[in-house]
């Protein structure tokens, strides 16, 4: 978020807009705060998924299995709303002679959900990143997020969870990888 094009005095006005007053004592620092939280809710628009996805060859040469990892926290705006969605996500990949750092995995998917979004998209984007980047055999991803505009808003519905998933290359086509990473994606709770 450019703060030059919106910044704290933009944030006094929307509180006076609400009917609070931008001077009362408890948010008198607020309008910083939220200049402050919302460079850092959409810092992924400054990252390049590329640069993210640090590739190793060494280790990789013999292993063709799948690789999962899940828990992948997820924290996003609806695009729509600017409601917080949030959840996790499990990404599984089979290796074409190159891994991944594991934790680059989590920084791929922070990259596309700090930004504007609707979970759809960011499964798509997560996996299209790998598939480019990494040029695996298969990938697979799968997110699931309670999303703030269903909860809090409209239909009102709490605990609602939303799940979303994109098969790429084997897994895609391959019913056994895909029936794995699904079983191994599963929610465990």
């Amino acid at each position: 978020m450019d703060t030059q094009q919106f910044g704290a005095e933009d944030w006094r006005r929307f509180l006076s807009s609400i009917g609070e007053d931008p001077q009362r004592n408890g948010l008198l620092e607020t309008p910083e705060r939220l200049v402050d939280a919302w460079r850092d809710w959409t810092a992924g628009y400054a990252q390049d998924p590329a640069e993210v996805l640090k590739v190793f060859e060494d280790g990789a040469e013999q292993y063709s299995e799948l690789i999962v990892v899940r828990g992948i926290p997820v924290y996003s705006h609806c695009e729509h709303h600017l409601a917080p969605f949030f959840g996790t996500a499990t990404i599984g990949y089979i290796p074409n002679g190159r891994i991944v750092g594991l934790s680059k995995l989590t920084r791929l998917v922070e990259c596309f959900a700090r930004r504007l979004q609707v979970q759809e998209r960011l499964t798509i984007q997560v996996a299209n990143a790998l598939m480019t980047h990494m040029k695996p055999l298969s990938v697979g991803v799968v997110v699931r997020c309670r999303h703030l505009c269903m909860e809090s808003r409209g239909i009102r519905s709490p605990g609602e969870e939303t799940v979303t998933s994109a098969m790429l290359g084997g897994m895609r086509t391959n019913l056994a990888s895909r029936t794995e990473f699904l079983a191994l994606a599963r929610d465990p709770g």
